[in-house]
């Protein structure tokens, strides 16, 4: 079961499936039922081994039902090597694989939160669409301070629709957030809200 769970894991690195549908998944894979309780375990091993990042939801209003981990791999390379599929992220050789984008901002979302998982003294979460909330990929926390960060790993970055989850979020005094941070694919992303802090991902690597 740990080898088809972590198969699983890097198919939907940087998404945050139910899981429920991770069960399924595993249980369709192994021809058994497999209950979600199990799942989580699993999960919890494969984060112990540090081979993946479970990025948890924030839930300020401290509901029950908060939604699953966002999956952020370690190593990419082991994506790359379980599904024997290449997906570049340096933007050049992204821009001659174009069918590739989408699946490429997912691994930028996975590289993030991979990498702000290690920075000491921060706490990281992801932020599910909730009712008239906006989706934010990722929360970094600081003490009582809130940074909301969204990932948008395109060549082309529209200041408007792509920031609409960040304003969400800074808009909303319970959130504690005096500015957000974009994660674009190159230095060209940068949008006039002084709100908001446009930083390539390599950039933010280098930083860290």
């Amino acid at each position: 079961m740990l080898e088809a769970l972590l198969q699983l894991t890097c198919r939907y690195a940087g998404l945050a499936p139910a899981i429920s549908e991770l069960a399924e998944q595993v249980g369709l894979s192994l021809n058994m039922p497999v209950d979600g309780r199990r799942v989580t375990r699993y999960l919890n091993l494969l984060a112990d081994t540090l081979l993946v990042r479970l990025v948890p939801p924030l839930d300020v209003r401290l509901r029950k039902n908060r939604g699953g981990p966002k999956l952020c791999l370690a190593d990419h390379a082991l994506r790359a090597c379980w599904l024997q599929e290449q997906v570049p992220l340096a933007p050049d050789a992204l821009a001659e694989r174009p069918d590739l984008t989408t699946q490429a901002g997912h691994l930028a979302e996975s590289v993030f939160g991979s990498a702000a998982s290690l920075v000491a003294g921060l706490d990281i979460a992801h932020w599910p669409e909730r009712g008239a909330d906006r989706e934010v990929d990722f929360v970094l926390t600081v003490g009582v301070l809130r940074v909301p960060v969204e990932v948008k790993y395109q060549r082309r970055i529209d200041p408007h629709r792509d920031t609409a989850g960040l304003r969400s979020f800074l808009e909303k005094t319970v959130n504690n957030a005096a500015f957000g941070i974009l994660i674009t694919q190159d230095a060209s992303g940068v949008v006039d809200d002084p709100r908001i802090v446009s930083l390539p991902l390599s950039t933010f690597l280098l930083l860290r």
